[in-house]
């Protein structure tokens, strides 16, 4: 069995070897193309490799409870770079739509061409050419995706499941990112008691299936998944991924800067409409409800109105609700490995990455 360090090193590995391919066609597209090559590069240093650990641990399940294999091939290794190209052109996109400065401690990729631009002395206005180049760069990484599906499926029997699972899963975050983005507009002509239910259903479509079960399910169906299988790591991975995105939000409110990489506050000034302001505005006065949604969605924000409002937040019972809520996905995942005909080991990897992905503080 891996350690999460070597699983790491594996798909950086693979990472590598993409990125110097692509390096190596860069040079008939000029100095600029270069550049361009190189900004999408560099949307893939760190992160917590959660997604690609996830879809590890689903072949490791299935491939060696039927001791079918106990060597990860390189096409697993390059399908967990697939995804982790995904994930960068999700969030290069996601930072563009929420306007947001920072990712991971430095700057979005729209703020850095931005600035490339600036730095280069080049005419026109900076800040629309960064937004612009970023919609490319989250193209190009999307394309960069596909293609490292495709290197990784190369040959494979299963190769048409395995391909119907990951354009499943890009289907349903694209949705969710739209019904996101749509909930910002929306809820103020949806009856109160719905908003907590709607954002559940954005958080089911954008997050969890994705960050959590569909890498499951990728891996294993690559490994040869049988249906009790799939269902058995079904029933571990949306309950798992609901809570990876209530702990999101949670420090979307309340996390440090120093370790998240983002300002404190930042859902706040953004407007997210959360499950966490969703039971905060049910606990509220009208009166005290309309103080809230006027500061919601304000970027201006200074941090005695985000101590303000988090202090709303706590102060309504609303994060007592999410944690509550966290533990209650966290042990239904758990419990739903119990017997399941998966190889115990890979249970043990599951149940570590479960307590990566709802502590997490980054």
């Amino acid at each position: 069995m891996h350690s999460p360090a070597s699983v790491s090193d594996s798909i950086a590995t693979a990472l590598e070897q993409f990125l110097d391919r692509m390096r190596d066609e860069a040079a008939e597209y000029g100095p600029d193309g270069r550049r361009f090559i190189e900004s999408a590069a560099a949307t893939l240093s760190g992160g917590k490799r959660l997604r690609a650990r996830f879809c590890h641990a689903g072949w490791s399940a299935v491939a060696r409870a039927s001791e079918r294999s106990l060597i990860e091939p390189e096409a697993l290794w390059r399908l967990c770079a697939a995804l982790e190209v995904f994930q960068a052109a999700a969030l290069v996109h996601d930072d563009l739509i929420d306007n947001s400065d920072t990712r991971r401690g430095r700057p979005a990729a729209h703020r850095a061409l931005e600035a490339e631009h600036r730095d280069a002395g080049w005419s026109g206005d900076a800040a629309a050419f960064g937004r612009s180049a970023a919609v490319l760069v989250g193209d190009l990484l999307v394309a960069w995706s596909d293609d490292l599906l495709e290197d990784a499926l190369r040959g494979l029997p299963n190769a048409p499941a395995v391909r119907a699972e990951y354009a499943r899963m890009r289907r349903d975050v694209t949705t969710g990112q739209f019904l996101d983005i749509a909930e910002e507009s929306a809820w103020s002509v949806n009856p109160l008691d719905e908003h907590a239910e709607r954002a559940l259903r954005v958080i089911s479509f954008k997050s969890a299936r994705y960050s959590v079960a569909q890498p499951l399910r990728l891996g294993a169906v690559l490994a040869g998944a049988d249906a009790e299988q799939l269902s058995a790591l079904d029933d571990f991975g949306m309950p798992l991924g609901m809570a990876f995105q209530l702990r999101d939000d949670v420090l979307g409110v309340f996390g440090d800067t120093a370790l998240t990489g983002k300002p404190s506050g930042d859902d706040l000034r953004e407007g997210k409409r959360t499950v966490l302001i969703a039971f905060t505005r049910e606990r509220l006065t009208a009166s005290a409800r309309v103080v809230l949604d006027e500061m919601l969605g304000d970027d201006l924000l200074d941090d005695a109105q985000i101590a303000a409002l988090q202090a709303t937040v706590r102060d309504s019972g609303a994060l007592d609700r999410v944690e509550t809520l966290i533990g209650d996905y966290a042990r239904t995942a758990d419990r739903s490995l119990i017997g399941a005909r998966l190889d115990n080991a890979a249970v043990g990897e599951l149940r570590e990455l479960a307590r990566a992905a709802t502590t997490r503080v980054a």
